[in-house]
């Protein structure tokens, strides 16, 4: 049981400005005035009260529940560059406005890292746990917990984001001028030292493992919000917070930024910075765009290869065929894209998906509805030269995300009566590939028809699951699939979707 206390415990101290070079200028939106706020709750703030984050109390988490709560929560991540925690302006100075937006606040008073960098990540995700554990309590939708993270607790913010499991990491993040980078050439010096030790910063594993640019992942990196000044001395921009920016924009992930022409840095939430009250509404707009699952909604996995993941669709997360499908379904459902490019069935092929980071972050995302669409790159022949093991395969991945099939059938009943019908059992999909109109790669529409497809419908039968026929539906469309003849364009992509959002409904 965690220990409640009824005052704040502010770490560390504030700090107002501190030197950093950078580059970038942005057109500024125009927008309307914020209200106002105090140092930390105001009106708006129901209730104010602080938890320790671990048995000793060394670190804590200073809640702020609003009166009004729109099921929206952040947790806020000071800076300090891991030395000292400028918890002010840059964590509690932030409650006031987001209460008055309806937002849970919570402000993490991490330990520092001191040769540990553990120790203020385990921190954090605590933190994460905490308010997601307590989100009905609390008025929280589980769903919609993001995470605002201030120079070095900016790049604290984005190690959590890029490299933490699924279950702590944000649904969306904001990094106030981040150091990002890990490379002390590059970026804020004390922070790379503070963070990865005196040995670790001249590791140059560690430092390209924790310059969190080099972390972003196509469609399971959350959304994020970068803001910075564009004559910032002491992180430089250009190096760091440009560079999150540019691999969430290569990956085709939800990514905004503003960078105003003053403030250096350290900025915050500070009254004093001259463009404060825009920043606000820049950022009030930013949140209040973000499409929101509702918390009941169903959850719908899409796992499979480029075809799911969007080759050569531009801003796939958005415009994918899994996008398409969360468009089509409405807000009564979650679909979250889990597809990996160049990825099989087979575990011995050259990449097989069950080794894959979205793979794991699938099974931890606890769907409802699961569609599997794989089997394309398997018909390769350097990949089918081990077709004999694609069924056992196939049934690993049916009886890891749904364990009650693999029990026995009981004597009498049939197989299809298993699934679905058990508390916290998936209904789960396969979806034959779609045609190779093109033998590019040394894809085989020959093999995915008479030997991958009549695996997948034998295995449908044996476990009672829904086969989606994307072979047969989508034979007619040629027409919108990408030059090579293997992936569908933008309008393919919504094609498909229509043809597997129809076959969800009617086996709602």
């Amino acid at each position: 049981m965690m220990k409640r206390r009824t005052m704040s415990k502010v770490m560390g101290w504030g700090r107002r400005f501190l030197p950093l070079y950078i580059f970038t200028l942005l057109p500024l939106m125009a927008t309307a005035q914020m209200p106002q706020f105090g140092n930390q709750k105001s009106e708006a703030t129901a209730r104010e009260f602080t938890l320790d984050l671990t048995p000793d109390g060394k670190a804590q988490m200073v809640c702020f529940l609003p009166q009004q709560p729109s099921g929206k929560a952040i947790v806020g991540i000071p800076g300090g560059g891991y030395s000292v925690l400028s918890n002010g302006h840059e964590g509690m100075m932030a409650a006031g406005w987001m209460n008055e937006q309806g937002i849970a606040y919570f402000v993490v008073n991490y330990r520092l890292p001191e040769g540990d960098r553990t120790k203020p990540i385990s921190d954090v995700e605590q933190g994460f746990r905490t308010v997601r554990d307590s989100a009905q309590a609390w008025g929280i939708n589980p769903h919609d917990v993001g995470i605002m993270g201030f120079s070095a607790g900016g790049h604290l913010s984005s190690v959590i984001s890029t490299l933490s499991p699924f279950d702590v990491r944000p649904d969306f993040t904001i990094l106030f001028y981040p150091v990002i980078s890990m490379d002390e050439r590059v970026s804020h010096k004390w922070s790379c030292i503070n963070f990865l030790g005196e040995e670790g910063h001249k590791d140059p594993a560690l430092v390209h493992d924790f310059s969190t640019q080099n972390a972003v992942r196509r469609h399971l990196t959350p959304p994020a919000c970068i803001i910075s000044a564009s004559d910032d001395r002491l992180v430089p921009f250009v190096t760091n917070g440009l560079e999150y920016y540019k691999a969430m924009r290569n990956a085709g992930n939800d990514c905004a930024m503003f960078v105003y022409p003053t403030g250096d840095h350290g900025f915050g939430f500070g009254p004093w910075f001259k463009y404060h009250d825009q920043m606000l509404a820049n950022l009030g707009a930013w949140l209040n765009a973000r499409q929101t699952p509702k918390p009941n909604a169903i959850r719908v996995a899409c796992i499979g290869n480029s075809i799911t993941d969007g080759f050569g669709i531009d801003m796939a997360s958005a415009y994918g065929y899994p996008a398409e499908l969360q468009k089509i379904l409405g807000k009564d459902y979650w679909v979250k894209n889990f597809g990996v490019s160049s990825r099989t069935m087979l575990n011995k092929g050259d990449y097989p998906y069950m080794n894959e980071q979205a793979w794991r972050d699938a099974l931890d995302f606890k769907p409802d509805i699961v569609l599997i669409k794989l089997g394309t790159n398997d018909s390769k022949p350097e990949n089918w030269q081990y077709g004999s093991e694609f069924q056992q395969d196939l049934e690993q991945m049916i009886t890891t995300l749904c364990p009650q099939l693999a029990q026995p059938v009981k004597k009498g009943k049939k197989a299809s009566a298993q699934q679905g019908k058990q508390a916290g059992s998936p209904r789960i999909f396969l979806c034959t590939p779609i045609p190779a109109f093109k033998s590019t790669w040394n894809i085989s529409d020959e093999v995915i028809k008479d030997k991958i497809i009549p695996i997948q419908q034998q295995v449908a039968k044996k476990y009672g699951l829904t086969v989606i026929d994307l072979h047969t539906l989508y034979a007619n469309d040629g027409d919108k699939m990408l030059d090579d003849g293997i992936h569908p364009d933008g309008k393919g992509a919504h094609r498909m979707a229509e043809i597997i959002a129809e076959e969800i409904k009617v086996k709602k």
